[in-house]
């Protein structure tokens, strides 16, 4: 029984992208890289759906990993300010 080839995501880009631009026909794409070309038809389809969601969500993406990254550190800001004010009063610095 003959293995499965498995393609790397990178591989899968660079046939989806060549299939968009249509500069050659999906079947030269098939024979150039020895995929069969319901393969590349299939890896073109979902390319350009992806496409449009990336793009229709990029900003709220961005915003949200911002605030990820943002709450963790006030955390330990407020954690930090507390120590601080409770070592002074502890060393007499702070009446």
């Amino acid at each position: 029984m003959a293995q499965r080839r498995r393609h790397t995501a990178a591989f899968k880009a660079k046939v989806a992208l060549e299939a968009i631009r249509a500069e050659r026909p999906v079947n030269e794409l098939a024979g150039l890289y020895q995929v069969h070309p319901s393969q590349i038809a299939k890896w073109k389809k979902r390319a350009v759906e992806d496409l449009a969601e990336l793009f229709a969500n990029g900003r709220q993406k961005a915003g949200t990993s911002q605030d990820d990254r943002t709450a963790p550190l006030y955390q330990q800001i407020g954690q930090l300010k507390v120590e601080l004010d409770f070592l002074k009063k502890r060393t007499g610095l702070v009446d």
